[in-house]
């Protein structure tokens, strides 16, 4: 057996038996998320959880203060940052925050990868966040997370590649079990960290062109039309991919018979989440 047919082996058993190390989700939107759980729970509670993490708190008061969410009067204090933006806005920016610290790698050649797919995620989120806008029921900071996250099952096996010198030789191989298998650790990870189903179903199904449903619009829809409007004059696949035959769209209601999003009315909300992360 060849040694990559080995690593992919080794990787699919791992996933199945639930022995794959999955990304750990960083200590401090563990306890963010667990105190906004808290019905109890007061913007001070959460302030003082964030305000141990002075990188974070920085990261907050210059998003807080940032185009996206500022109001009259500048905040340079956590509690009034929470005041603001309310509990559950940021948790989720917590978590949207913390999320770049995990795309890092000591290998070379992995950490470009890393850092190409967290561009494409972060292009992903601001997008998403934009289209959300225009889809009932979806939150656009929700929708911004669900971008962010849309690709992180693809951690995992760049982790292992570091290992193998063989896979980083071969770069098309490494290419095609990205593509085959990070949907599934996807889902995976997202169940692992104990996040809403609406997110575990964007990581685990946004391949999934086919994916149809009935209802309005959802996460995974939206996600679906972000990452396709993200490949256009891109040398990827998606960018030769026929838009009517998608249900995505029909669901959103966008026309189809453009090769383009018309994100005009929205390009400095999507600059602004762009310059958020990068």
């Amino acid at each position: 057996m060849e040694p990559e047919e080995v690593f992919v082996n080794e990787l699919i058993q791992d996933l199945e038996s639930g022995h794959l190390q999955l990304p750990t989700l960083p200590e401090v939107a563990l306890r963010v998320r667990d105190v906004v759980d808290d019905e109890d729970a007061n913007a001070g509670q959460i302030a003082d959880i964030i305000g141990q993490d002075a990188a974070l708190s920085a990261r907050l008061l210059q998003v807080a203060n940032s185009p996206l969410y500022r109001g009259r009067q500048e905040i340079d204090r956590l509690p009034m940052v929470v005041a603001r933006l309310g509990n559950k806005l940021v948790r989720n920016l917590v978590t949207s925050q913390v999320m770049k610290q995990m795309f890092q790698a000591t290998n070379d050649m992995v950490d470009q990868r890393l850092r190409a797919v967290w561009e494409h995620s972060v292009q992903v989120a601001a997008i998403a966040r934009a289209l959300a806008g225009q889809v009932p029921g979806v939150e656009p900071d929700q929708a911004m997370l669900a971008g962010l996250l849309h690709d992180i099952g693809t951690l995992p096996i760049l982790y292992r590649a570091e290992e193998r010198d063989e896979l980083l030789d071969t770069p098309g191989l490494l290419d095609q079990l990205i593509e085959d298998l990070h949907t599934r650790i996807g889902g995976a990870i997202l169940k692992h960290w104990k996040f809403p189903a609406a997110l575990v179903a964007v990581a685990a199904e946004h391949e999934d062109l086919t994916r149809d449903h009935s209802g309005p619009a959802d996460l995974v829809d939206v996600v679906q039309v972000a990452n396709l409007q993200s490949h256009i004059n891109s040398d990827h696949p998606l960018s030769q991919v026929d838009w009517g035959t998608i249900p995505a769209f029909h669901h959103m209601g966008l026309d189809v018979d453009v090769h383009e999003i018309e994100l005009t009315d929205v390009e400095e909300e999507i600059d602004a989440v762009q310059q958020l992360f990068n």
